[in-house]
């Protein structure tokens, strides 16, 4: 389980985050909504240990993030895959080398081992086909494919999404809807997404959040959140399809 409890967060003169509370059950896709700049991709990088809270608990599995040193946070992130805005893949290497690159960083695996682990979650996400392409030479959604390739590689029991569908047109988006969905269902991965897509929140949450001002001004399941009466409510969910 991830937990946030009145989480608080400077940058510069900025208060992003202020009482931030946050839980997502093990099991469960967490949809985080907000406004820009309200600190959804700060809480992402939390519960990763890439940012400490100036004030209140992060914890994973009862485990305090903030006071992990360097081998606890390099132990957690084995156990967590992180699907970047865009895929965030590196041009010069392919897409096997891509998404055998936590394996890599991680821990040495016998050269076998590596290559059928990032062959099978390549098939999983239906590009095995493009193992020997380079990131330039593939479609947006074909890189965000990969990108969740290799958040999955190192068989995590968490996954963060920072903007999974940013980009893609609706069929990609859908395609990559259900794959989130099925990464849940079929590897039983707990995931903590921020989206501002509607069809994303709507298709992938088991759970839905809307930040306003630092903190979560509403969150219920989907259905709770979706027929809300709260403005944001309305603002990020009331009608469309994107």
């Amino acid at each position: 389980m991830i937990e946030l409890r009145s989480v608080h967060k400077r940058l510069g003169t900025r208060q992003i985050l202020a009482g931030l509370d946050l839980e997502v059950p093990n099991g469960t896709n967490f949809v985080l909504m907000g406004p820009s700049g309200t600190g959804k991709s700060v809480t992402l990088k939390h519960v990763i240990g890439m940012m400490r809270p100036d004030q209140g608990t992060v914890r994973v599995d009862g485990q305090d993030v903030p006071s992990m040193d360097r081998a606890q946070l390099m132990a957690l992130r084995k156990r967590m895959g992180y699907l970047f805005q865009n895929a965030a893949l590196i041009n010069w290497l392919t897409v096997f080398e891509n998404v055998a690159l936590p394996l890599r960083e991680h821990g040495r695996l016998p050269k076998a081992e590596l290559q059928d682990r990032v062959h099978e979650v390549l098939r999983l996400v239906g590009m095995d086909h493009a193992a020997a392409q380079y990131p330039p030479s593939i479609s947006g959604g074909m890189r965000l494919r990969c990108g969740l390739a290799r958040a999955l590689v190192t068989k995590p029991e968490y996954v963060l999404y920072d903007e999974p569908n940013a980009g893609l047109d609706p069929i990609m988006s859908h395609q990559i809807h259900e794959l989130i969905v099925e990464v849940r269902d079929s590897l039983g991965v707990t995931g903590l997404i921020v989206t501002h897509s509607r069809a994303c929140a709507l298709h992938c949450g088991d759970r839905i959040g809307i930040l306003q001002e630092g903190r979560l001004a509403l969150t219920g399941t989907a259905d709770e959140v979706r027929h809300s009466n709260h403005p944001l409510a309305k603002a990020f969910l009331g009608g469309g399809s994107d």
